[in-house]
């Protein structure tokens, strides 16, 4: 049984459905933001711009999700990536 004070956080597309690679659920916002950036810097790079949009939502006491967040590096394109560096 889940702790009813202790917070989920999944990875979602920009649609609002649950991420088609990394639909998981993470204990902490920095974790959820952890791993996409890492999946951004890897094989997502090779994905397409629907799939690198990702955002970060966390589960209210209600179940429902909502948006908190939004990695930027994420939307950056790859060309955009290497100006940022």
């Amino acid at each position: 049984m889940e702790d009813p004070g202790r917070s989920v956080y999944r990875l979602a597309s920009l649609d609002g459905a649950p991420h088609p690679v990394l639909d998981a659920p993470y204990d902490s916002l920095e974790a959820a933001e952890l791993a996409a950036q890492s999946w951004c810097a890897g094989q997502g790079r090779l994905s397409g711009l629907a799939e690198r949009g990702i955002a970060v939502e966390v589960q209210t006491r209600a179940g429902v999700w909502r948006t908190v967040d939004y990695p930027l590096s994420c939307l950056r394109s790859a060309r955009h990536e290497s100006a940022w560096r």
